[in-house]
């Protein structure tokens, strides 16, 4: 038995040194990566994991109190509502900033004299830092002297923005279409990578310009949607430096998002266990969608190399 055993085990080390060596140039690619993880962000998510269990205000020995940091969450009020601001700011960001990168790409996709100017004029808000951003969307929503009342005024119309607790979320979707770049750039390499003849055999067909779009365009980019949609719902959760620059959570904590009051509940008021508990449950509920969102792909995203 124990022979058997033996046996079995070095089989297995024979395919996984196989796997190794046949995968040896990607495992290369990452390993940047995989050195700067190992060395530099596992010993702060462990460190993080167990602060959240102790009670600790940066001062004295900390003292083990198991769950009752993540218990005081069940009771606190600015809790669900930085976790309702989130939500509500993810899912209509992210639905409403992958259609306007599909339509951008679609768009700066044709072949017209000049495209290239379009296509870095639609990429470059992309980049400008987070920091310049959130200064300038405060111009432009200033209910005084900003732009976007100006162009209003003429039609009656005059908004506080950022300054009415039932707009300010609103604020902040519309303010981040303004990188869509980003997003427009990948779905513009997916719809260049879509074979040409798949068209052609469609026109032969009789589809019309909506029809190519619903069922070619679509299912090949279904992908890249996918990546996208990950990719967003991701980094919308962790909206930080708009949020703390523009309103600080500002007005009637409209504004609070989550990873604000992470920031407060750690920084300012020096909760720090309570804030890598914060920071722990965010890891869960990003853990959560991405696993959801990977679950329910295999219904609607279509990968050319498929084999029924």
């Amino acid at each position: 038995m124990s022979q058997t055993t033996a046996m079995a085990g070095a089989r297995g080390l024979s395919r996984l040194g196989r796997l190794l060596r046949s995968n040896v140039e990607g495992y290369l690619f990452i390993s940047p990566w995989l050195v700067g993880f190992f060395f530099l962000e596992l010993g702060p998510l462990v460190g993080a994991l167990a602060l959240s269990f102790v009670d600790w205000r940066f001062v004295g020995t900390p003292r083990f109190v198991a769950f009752a940091n993540y218990r005081h969450m069940l009771a606190d009020e600015l809790f669900f509502k930085s976790l309702y601001n989130t939500a509500y700011y993810t899912f209509l960001a992210v639905g409403l900033h992958l259609v306007a990168a599909l339509i951008a790409a679609v768009l700066v996709n044709q072949k017209v004299s000049g495209i290239n100017l379009y296509r870095v004029a639609f990429y470059l808000p992309s980049v400008v830092p987070s920091v310049g951003m959130a200064y300038l969307w405060m111009w432009i929503y200033n209910p005084e002297f900003g732009l976007l009342n100006a162009v209003l005024r003429p039609f009656g119309l005059r908004q506080r923005w950022l300054y009415d607790a039932q707009t300010a979320k609103l604020a902040y979707i519309f303010m981040s279409l303004w990188g869509v770049g980003g997003a427009m750039v990948v779905f513009l390499a997916g719809l260049q990578g879509i074979p040409d003849v798949l068209y052609e055999a469609a026109n032969i067909d009789g589809a019309g310009l909506w029809h190519r779009f619903r069922h070619v365009t679509i299912p090949m980019l279904s992908p890249v949607i996918f990546f996208n949609l990950v990719m967003g719902i991701i980094s919308s959760f962790q909206i930080f430096t708009a949020g703390y620059l523009m309103t600080n959570g500002r007005p009637e904590n409209s504004t609070l998002f989550y990873v604000l009051y992470l920031y407060r509940s750690a920084f300012e008021d020096l909760e720090f266990s309570y804030g890598a508990a914060l920071a722990w449950v965010l890891f869960l509920i990003i853990v959560f969608f991405t696993f959801l969102q990977f679950r329910l792909s295999g219904r609607w995203v279509y990968y050319e190399d498929e084999r029924v």
